[in-house]
């Protein structure tokens, strides 16, 4: 189950049996500036994995802040997600933030990358 407004994305998974894994989870994100001066967006994921308690945060720059879904799953894995499980297969709820995400920051298909940004 997942769901999703501006700034706001909402996903809970239950266990199915005792050889599943369960996460409650929320990322919260916002425009924001590092102590660089770069544009881009705070991230805030918290919540639970398998009853384990998590609330960290993150920004990553305009220019790779749609990988938002591979920083969230790398931190949520920290907490007991399994490897091979991704938080990021609720698509549309991605898409949706995506989307969102794009808007705020204002980014135009052929925007470059900072080359920095790559390694």
């Amino acid at each position: 189950m997942a769901t999703f407004k501006p700034g706001h994305l909402h996903m809970e998974r239950h266990a199915l049996n005792k050889d599943d894994f369960s996460y409650n989870l929320c990322i919260d994100y916002k425009l924001d500036r590092n102590d660089k001066g770069e544009t881009g967006m705070s991230f805030q994921l918290h919540g639970t994995v398998e009853e384990k308690t998590l609330d960290e945060t993150f920004f990553l720059a305009k220019d790779q802040a749609f990988d938002f879904a591979r920083h969230a799953t790398r931190i949520a894995q920290k907490y007991g997600l399994p490897k091979a499980a991704s938080i990021g297969s609720m698509h549309k709820y991605y898409d949706e933030m995506f989307e969102d995400v794009r808007h705020q920051l204002d980014v135009k298909p052929g925007d470059p990358m900072k080359p920095e940004h790559l390694e």
